[in-house]
Formats: structure tokens, C-alpha cells, sequence
């Protein structure tokens, strides 16, 4: 490879800056710092609004929120190990690993080239009597046709899970995505639309499931007093009776309904200083999406100049994504590979990724699942290619014009070269 001058440009806008330091500060210096305070419960209740839901459970990763979603709905739903719930074999590695930690069983369906999601015209052959629910993740914040999927659900009646790590912001017809899941998640990782480092977000209509979750969420325990008044246990509690009778088979025993277990559950809870840094970081989302927004179209308009190479990246036209990322995929007889440009663009200090697993099926942690399949190369044409062929860059607020000029140039160069 020939030796290319790497130029940066300074970032003329950034995610976060001296009001997330404050607000991070101000936990630290008044003794908030488990995420049981009061900013935790206002950003679950703005966080929500955002999703077009009612409740919300602030937990510390994305991964976290797919994990105590789909504990809650096998325990709620009474579904039997085994039962089938329907995802893409492309994705990240948390949409599969909660079905299969749930003994549950992911069905696979394979994807379209136009966005990448799941193949429509494939689902409803693959459901059966056991069949509980669709799990769906928007590629890269981009929904496959919602109106489409929702028909699909309500025959079947399914429940619908919606990941939306990678598409706060993006709307389907109006209506946030988010707001068509029974249970809806998010996450706030670092590359995300928004951030507090780490930290995940699961909302619901229902008040009884977002006390299931919180539960799960707190090690199973059963009191819900830190939502309605956070930290005030010395003068009251929500419930009024914090030492009572709580135990079933040991009436005579008073006990602190705080330390009462009712689930097995986890400890994935956020901290408060995420929830300042979050509710700061709420100011700037919409500025924030139209950056990423405005990101994407420079980079459409950069590789549109040699769509006879690429697919460029499609989206239907009730949908309006506020982009994750900008994906890359070769067509068939380019002449050059994905690994030749990814080395390109990377030894120009350009940052790519694959597109998370690609095909899951080849991954190691998969081999019990790949059991299922005699031939999950060939059987998943489009995922098989996509681990082949597909990389994304990414359109962060923080990337300036310049920095995408050089991508532009860099882009240019290669293919030039080849």
C-alpha cells in the first residue's frame, strides 16, 4: 500500500462537554452516586416520553435491557423452554445470546440487501405453534416496513420485542420506533445516538411489567419505594409498611420489605452520575440526530459516485432514521474485496466496522444453534454475504466537514487505485 498523509480535523462539535461534567460533578459532591436518586427516576420518566411509552427502567447497558426484557416476558407469558422467537441471523451479539440465555430458541430468518433487516416474505413460514415472538433490531436506526411487521404480529399475535440500541431518534410514519414494541430497549454505549459512558434503557406501557423489570433489574427485590420516593426511607416509604409480614409461610416474622426477594433477578443497575450525564445529553438529541443525519447524506453522496460497486444504503419512505451508521456493501464482481478497502480506509486512520456478527452462525459461541441447520452458509445466502461483503462507517455528530472531505478523498484514491 502506498504511503498517504493522514490529516485531522478539530471537532467543532462535541457529544459532551462542561454541562455532563457538572452535572456528573453534582452527584459527587451531594452524595447521589447508586442509581436511586432522583435524576435516575426523571430520566427513566423523559427517557420513556421519548419512546412513546408510559415507564421506564434505567438499567447499565444496552445488553442489560434485552436481558431482564426478555426474563420478564418468559415469566410472564408462562413460555416453556424451547419456544421459538423469531430474529435476524446479522447482528449484535446480544439480540441472540438473550433467547439462548433464557432457554428459549432463536429462529432465524435471513436478511434483504435494501436495508439489511430481516426478509419480510420469509417470517411467516417460519412460524409455528411455539412461536412466542419477533425480536427486531433496525439496522443502523433503519426499520424495516413497520406496517407490514405489525400486520404480521397481530395475526399471529405475537409479542413484539423492539432493540432500539441503534435507533433512538429514527421514526416509522410519524411515530417514534420504540413505541411499537410491547417492550421496547435502548442503549446509551459511547457510539450510540446518545451517552453516559454506558447504561441501557427498557420501556413499557404497563406498570406492573416495569416493576417486574425494575425487580429483576435490583437482585429480585421486591420493594418498588426508591421509584415513588427515592431515598426517603428514614421519614416514609411509598408503601407506607415497610416492616410488615412478607413472608408467605412465616406470617409471625417482621421483616423490612426492602431486603424481601420475589425474583431471581440480577444486579444491573446504572449509577446516578449516568443519569445527570443523561439527562444532559437529552438536550442535544435532536441537534445530535441532525448531525448524524447530515453525516449520512455526505457519505450517500460519496459513494453513490460509484454505485456500480456498492449497494447504497435504502430506507422506505414512512421512515425517517437518524443513522447509527452508513453501511458499505460490494456487489458482486468488484474488483477489489472488502478486506482490500477495509485495510485502505483503516491505514488512512478511518475507523470501519464490520457489521457486528454478520453471519452468527459461524461465531464459536453459536456452534449448539448451528446444529440446527445443515447448511447455514448457504441457507442464509444474504447474512453469509454480509459477513463477506459489508462494513459501516460511522456518522458521529462530532465528524466535521473536512473530516468528511478526506473520507471523500480517501474513497477516490482507492478506487482509483484499483
Amino acid at each position: 500500500m502506498s504511503t498517504r498523509k493522514v490529516w485531522y480535523a478539530p471537532n467543532k462539535f462535541e457529544s459532551y462537554g462542561e454541562e455532563e461534567i457538572r452535572a456528573v460533578e453534582a452527584c459527587l459532591r451531594d452524595g447521589w452516586l447508586a442509581g436511586f436518586g432522583p435524576r435516575s427516576v426523571e430520566f427513566e420518566e423523559k427517557i420513556a416520553k421519548r419512546f412513546g411509552k408510559k415507564y421506564g427502567v434505567f438499567v447499565n447497558s444496552g445488553s442489560s435491557a434485552n436481558l431482564v426484557s426478555m426474563t420478564a416476558l418468559k415469566k410472564r407469558f408462562n413460555w416453556q423452554d424451547d419456544d421459538e422467537i423469531i430474529v435476524s441471523p446479522v447482528g449484535f451479539a446480544t439480540t441472540i445470546s438473550v433467547i439462548h440465555q433464557n432457554r428459549l430458541k432463536p429462529v432465524f430468518i435471513d436478511i434483504e440487501w435494501e436495508t439489511l433487516n430481516f426478509d419480510l416474505n420469509q417470517i411467516e413460514d417460519k412460524i409455528t405453534p411455539r412461536t412466542k415472538a419477533i425480536f427486531v433490531s433496525p439496522v443502523l436506526g433503519n426499520p424495516p416496513d413497520m406496517d407490514r411487521l405489525m400486520e404480521i404480529v397481530k395475526k399471529y399475535e405475537l409479542i413484539y420485542l423492539e432493540d432500539t440500541c441503534d435507533a433512538l431518534g429514527s421514526t416509522w410514519d410519524g411515530k417514534p420506533l420504540g413505541s411499537f414494541g410491547d417492550i421496547s430497549t435502548c442503549s446509551f454505549f459511547p457510539a450510540h445516538h446518545m451517552t453516559m459512558g454506558e447504561g441501557g434503557f427498557v420501556a413499557v406501557n404497563s406498570a406492573k411489567k416495569r416493576m417486574a423489570l425494575a425487580s429483576l433489574r435490583d437482585w429480585g427485590r421486591a420493594c418498588y419505594c426508591n421509584t415513588a420516593k427515592p431515598g426517603n426511607v428514614m421519614t416514609g416509604t411509598a408503601c407506607g409498611c415497610r416492616f410488615d409480614s412478607w413472608f408467605k409461610e412465616e406470617q409471625d416474622i417482621i421483616f423490612d420489605h426492602r431486603y424481601v426477594f420475589e425474583e431471581i433477578g440480577y444486579n444491573l443497575k446504572p449509577t446516578e452520575m449516568q443519569a445527570a450525564m443523561g439527562l444532559a445529553q437529552i438536550k442535544k438529541l435532536d441537534e445530535m440526530h441532525a448531525r448524524r443525519k447530515h453525516n449520512f447524506e455526505r457519505l450517500y453522496n460519496i459513494f453513490s459516485k460509484y454505485e456500480q460497486y456498492f449497494y447504497l444504503p435504502t430506507k422506505h419512505e414512512k421512515a425517517d432514521t437518524s443513522w447509527f451508521g452508513y453501511l458499505v456493501t460490494l456487489k458482486d464482481g468488484t474488483p477489489f474485496t472488502k478486506a482490500e478497502m477495509v485495510d485502505w480506509m483503516e491505514g488512512s486512520k478511518i475507523q470501519t466496522r464490520s457489521y457486528f456478527t454478520g453471519n452468527a452462525l459461524f461465531h464459536p459461541a453459536y456452534e449448539k444453534l448451528r446444529e440446527d441447520y445443515s447448511d447455514p452458509r448457504n441457507q442464509f445466502p444474504v447474512a453469509t454475504k454480509t459477513t463477506l461483503n459489508t462494513f459501516f462507517l460511522g456518522v458521529y455528530p462530532g465528524i466535521t466537514d473536512e473530516q468528511l472531505d478526506y473520507i471523500e478523498k480517501t474513497v477516490d484514491e482507492f478506487i482509483k487505485s484499483k
